[in-house]
């Protein structure tokens, strides 16, 4: 119903045609490999030792061997699982992909970050070596791509409010020191920036 729940149970129904209607459903799933890890009889290290939750090679391989009857001993019921014909798991993010979702899509948080600072006239580097701390942190947590923002934050909360009120500020980096040890991300002004262009060339 347009308007259903709890507050309308009475509300019409609107029937919608499916048929050219692609269904996408996902989730963690947290636990699905011990029932696929069970039917397969893999065997686990040690006694009663299981399957560590964060994402490995292991879990991984373990969860490409699904079956509908893993999903309905899960929990989900027989109708439901047999209107889901298709059943893929996703590889675990690595490195490598955490740094792509960083700096490469059109929003990217490295260039909406870049972009809030050029308001003040501000160019915002990431060193390379920041952005791979980074990446190592948000694995780390065990957060992935959700975690990264928060990071970032963290990271540039100061440097946020005391670039406006320092017009002298030209360039503000993120070195691998920012993100492993918290230090505050390197300012340069316009004349400091010019000494050390020459230094670069020589």
């Amino acid at each position: 119903p347009p308007q259903g729940g709890r507050k309308h149970p009475h509300q019409d129904f609107i029937q919608i045609n499916t048929t050219n209607i692609l269904f996408i459903c996902g989730g963690a799933f947290d636990g699905l490999e011990r029932i696929i890890e069970h039917r397969i009889g893999h065997k686990q290290i040690g006694f009663g030792s299981e399957i560590h939750s964060n994402r490995t090679k292991e879990t991984t391989k373990i969860l490409k061997q699904l079956q509908p009857m893993d999903l309905l001993k899960y929990g989900l019921i027989p109708e439901f699982v047999g209107r889901l014909p298709i059943g893929v798991t996703l590889d675990y993010l690595d490195e490598a992909d955490i740094i792509r979702i960083l700096t490469e899509p059109k929003n990217a948080f490295v260039k909406q970050y870049q972009k809030f600072f050029a308001l003040d006239d501000v160019q915002l580097v990431f060193e390379p070596a920041a952005l791979t701390a980074i990446a190592k942190k948000a694995l780390q947590r065990g957060t992935g791509a959700r975690g990264l923002k928060s990071i970032i934050e963290d990271i540039l909360l100061n440097s946020m409010f005391e670039v406006p009120s320092r017009p002298e500020v030209k360039r503000c980096v993120i070195t691998e020191k920012s993100v492993n040890f918290s230090t505050e991300p390197e300012m340069y002004s316009e004349e400091e920036l010019e000494e050390i262009a020459p230094e670069q060339t020589a």
